[in-house]
C-alpha cells in the first residue's frame, strides 16, 4: 500500500516539475516580449500535457521510481538525464505528427531544466535524510581511514550514514601526493602512512581502518608496524572479492588477521573451464573432513556437480562437513561415506555403487613429528591408501583422478614426505591405463589448516606464552586454504595424465617472523609479554622447504600460478615389486626402510635424513616462476 501512495505522490511531484521545466523555458526564450509569450503559451497547452504523459511515460521506463534516492550517485543521475532526453525526443516526434508548433529553443531550454529540477529533487532530499542522520548521531570515538579511493570512501559513507554505529571518520591517510590536502565526501586526506603516528596524536584517534583491498602484503606489513606503537585498534575492509555488488557494510570490517600480511593477489580461475569437468558429474573427496578435503567440497558444490560424495574417516569432522554443506546448498545431491582408504574392500565397495567420475584424494596423514613416530601408520594411509583410492578410479573407468601432494615430497627427509612421495610415483606410474586421468598437485603450508603452526603459535599465545620456534632460519611457504583449493580445481582442467601440479607459493615466510606477526596481532609485544623459544629443529624437519628438485625443473601452463615439474626417471618395476615388499613387512617398518625403497626406485636419490642441518639443506628461496626463469625455461 505505501508503495502505490509513494509512486503516486512522486508521479505528481515529477508532472508538477516537468510543468515547471517547461514554464522556464518559455519564459527565457519570450523574456521581454509579452504578446509572443501569451500567444505560444496559449497554442502549447495541450503539448504542455502531452509531454507530462511523454515525460513520464519515460520515468517509469527507465525504473526512476524503484530507486533508493537515500543512496544516489551517478549511476542516478545517468538515469535521470537519459530519461528526460528521451522525453524530450519523444515530445518533439508527437508534436511533429500533431502539427503543432513548438520552436526548438523551447525543447532544449526544458530539456536542460527538467533534468536539473528532477535530479535536484532526488540529490536534495539524499541530502536532507544524511543531515538528518548526522544530526541524531552522537560519536564518542573517531576513526583514520587508510586509504583515499573507492573502497575508503564507501567505509567513510556507511560510517557517516549508520546511527548504530559509535565511529566518526576524521581524515583519510593516503600515499599519492596529489591527494594530500584534498577531501573526499566532506572528510580531509591528513597525511600518508608515515605521519600516521602523528596524525592519530593531533585529532585523538580511536581506531585505525585499513580500507585498501588489493594492495599487497608487504604494505599491509609496513603500515601495522607504523601503528602499532599508537595503541589503535586496527581492522580492516577484505579483499575486493569478498565484497558483494560493491556494497560494504560495516560488519564487513574485522580486526587484522595474519593472512592480512600475507596477502596475495587473488586468484583467477577459469570458471567455464572447472564447470565443465565438474557440473553435472559424480564427484568424491576423500579426506573431506580435514581442512583441504572440506575447503574442496565446499568449492565443488558451487559447480552444481548431479552428486557429491563426502568420503571420511573421522565421524566428528564429516558430520560438520556434511551439515554445513546441506545448509548452504540444500539443492546440492549429498551422498556421505564414513570409510578408512586403507580398507580396499571398502572402497571398491563405494566407488562400485556410485561409479565417480572425478576423484580428489585427500586423505593421508600429514603430521611430520608423529609419523616420525608411526611410520607404519604413514605407509598404510599415505601409501596403501593412495593405490587403493587409484585402483578404484581405474576400476570404474574414472575420467580424472586428482591427488594432494606435498612440498614435503621434494628431496624428502621425513617418513611423511617419503612417503607422499612414493604416492606420487604410484600415481604418476599409471599413465595411459584405460580412461582416467592421474595427476598430483604439490603445494606448501596452508594457513589455518588443523594442527599448522599457526594454530599452535595461537594456542601458545592465549595461554600466555612462551611462543615455540625450533629455530631461527626456518622458513616455510603458505598460502590460504581458499586459494591452494581453487588452483587445485584449477589443475584438473589442465591434467593430461602423469603431471605431478606445483602451485606458485609466493615468497617463503620465516616462522621467527610470522610467531612475532601473531603476538603483535594478538595485542602483545614480543620478548616482553609473549616470550619466544628456540627448541631445536625436530627429528624429519627442514630448514627449508623446497617445491621441486633441480632435476624435476619446470614447465609453465596457461595458469601463471600452476607448474608442472617435469618427471625424474624412476624404474616402475622395481618400484611395484618394493611396495609389495613394503605390504609385506607392514607389521615391522622402520623409517630407514622407507628411505631405502626410494634410492632403489630413483636413480640417484640421496637420503637427506640423518644428515645435518648445514650439509643438507640449502636455502631455496625464488618462487616456482623465478626457477622457471633462473632454469631458461618459458
Amino acid at each position: 500500500m505505501w508503495s502505490k501512495i509513494r509512486f503516486l505522490f512522486l508521479l505528481i511531484i515529477d508532472a508538477v516539475l516537468v510543468t515547471f521545466g517547461l514554464l522556464i523555458a518559455f519564459y527565457l526564450r519570450f523574456m521581454g516580449e509579452e504578446g509572443l509569450f501569451n500567444y505560444y503559451l496559449n497554442e502549447s497547452i495541450e503539448i504542455f500535457f502531452l509531454a507530462i504523459v511523454i515525460y513520464l511515460t519515460s520515468f517509469i521506463k527507465f525504473r526512476i521510481y524503484n530507486r533508493f534516492w537515500t543512496y544516489a550517485s551517478t549511476g542516478e543521475l545517468l538515469a535521470v538525464i537519459n530519461s528526460v532526453s528521451i522525453g524530450a525526443l519523444g515530445t518533439i516526434a508527437a508534436s511533429s505528427l500533431l502539427r503543432m508548433t513548438l520552436p526548438r529553443s523551447i525543447i532544449i531550454l526544458s530539456w536542460a531544466f527538467t533534468i536539473l529540477l528532477i535530479g535536484g529533487s532526488r540529490f536534495a532530499w539524499r541530502l536532507y535524510v544524511e543531515n538528518k542522520k548526522s544530526n541524531g548521531i552522537s560519536y564518542g570515538r573517531k576513526a583514520l581511514i587508510v586509504g583515499a579511493g573507492d573502497a575508503g570512501a564507501m567505509v567513510a559513507r556507511e560510517l557517516s550514514n549508520n546511527k548504530h554505529i559509535d565511529l566518526k571518520p576524521v581524515g583519510y591517510v593516503d600515499d599519492d601526493p596529489s591527494k594530500r590536502n584534498m577531501s573526499l565526501l566532506g572528510i580531509p586526506v591528513l597525511g600518508n602512512r608515515e605521519e600516521i603516528p602523528d596524525i592519530i596524536n593531533r585529532h585523538k584517534i580511536d581506531e585505525i581502518i585499513i580500507a585498501m583491498p588489493s594492495v599487497d602484503g608487504q604494505s599491509i606489513r609496513e603500515i601495522v608496524q607504523i601503528s602499532q606503537s599508537t595503541q589503535c585498534s586496527i581492522k580492516i575492509l577484505p579483499g575486493v572479492y569478498e565484497i558483494i555488488d560493491g556494497r560494504v557494510s560495516i560488519d564487513r570490517l574485522r580486526p587484522l588477521q595474519l593472512e592480512d600480511l600475507l596477502h596475495r593477489e587473488p586468484v583467477n580461475v577459469s570458471l567455464e573451464g572447472i564447470a565443465g569437468y565438474l557440473k553435472g558429474k559424480v564427484v568424491i573427496v576423500t579426506g573431506a573432513g580435514g581442512s583441504i578435503g572440506s575447503e574442496l567440497c565446499r568449492q565443488i558444490a558451487v559447480f552444481e556437480p548431479s552428486l557429491l560424495i563426502v568420503l571420511g574417516h573421522g565421524e566428528n569432522s564429516i558430520h560438520k562437513i556434511w551439515h554445513e554443506l546441506g545448509r548452504n546448498f540444500p539443492e546440492l545431491n549429498l551422498v556421505i561415506e564414513i570409510a578408512d582408504v586403507r580398507d580396499s574392500e571398502r572402497i571398491e565397495h563405494i566407488f562400485n555403487r556410485y561409479q565417480p567420475q572425478v576423484v580428489f584424494h585427500a586423505a593421508a596423514h600429514k603430521h611430520v613429528p608423529l609419523m616420525e613416530m608411526h611410520p607404519v601408520e604413514s605407509v598404510k594411509t599415505n601409501v596403501f591408501g593412495t593405490r587403493n583410492v587409484a585402483n578404484a578410479a581405474l576400476m570404474v573407468n574414472a575420467e580424472v583422478f586428482i591427488m594432494i601432494s606435498t612440498d614435503k615430497a621434494v628431496n624428502p627427509s621425513s617418513v611423511m614426505g617419503a612417503t607422499k612421495r612414493l604416492a606420487e610415483l604410484m600415481v604418476n606410474k599409471l599413465i595411459n591405463q584405460k580412461r582416467t586421468i592421474f595427476a598430483s598437485v604439490r603445494f606448501g603450508n596452508v594457513l589455518g589448516s588443523n594442527g599448522s603452526v599457526v594454530q599452535v603459535f595461537r594456542d601458545q599465545i592465549r595461554r600466555g606464552g612462551p611462543i615455540t620456534v625450533t629455530h631461527p632460519d626456518m622458513t616455510r611457504f603458505f598460502m590460504t586454504i581458499p586459494e591452494a583449493v581453487s588452483l587445485v580445481i584449477q589443475a584438473g582442467t589442465m591434467a593430461r595424465g602423469g603431471e605431478i601440479f606445483v602451485l606458485d607459493m609466493g615468497e617463503p615466510v620465516k616462522i621467527l617472523d610470522l610467531a612475532y606477526d601473531m603476538i603483535r596481532l594478538s595485542g602483545y609485544e614480543p620478548e616482553r609479554d609473549i616470550d619466544i623459544v628456540f627448541t631445536g629443529i625436530r627429528p624429519g624437519e627442514k630448514l627449508f622447504e623446497e617445491l621441486m628438485t633441480l632435476e624435476e625443473g619446470t614447465s609453465s601452463t596457461c595458469h601463471s600460478k600452476i607448474f608442472v615439474a617435469r618427471s625424474c626417471l624412476v624404474d616402475n618395476t622395481r618400484l611395484q615389486k618394493e611396495i609389495e615388499y613394503l605390504e609385506m613387512q607392514t607389521a615391522d617398518i622402520d623409517g630407514e626402510r622407507i628411505f631405502e625403497v626410494l634410492k632403489k626406485v630413483i636413480p640417484g636419490f640421496i637420503n637427506y635424513r640423518n644428515k645435518s642441518v648445514e650439509s643438507c639443506f640449502k636455502a631455496v628461496t625464488d618462487s616456482p616462476k623465478a626457477l622457471l626463469n633462473k632454469m631458461g625455461h618459458q
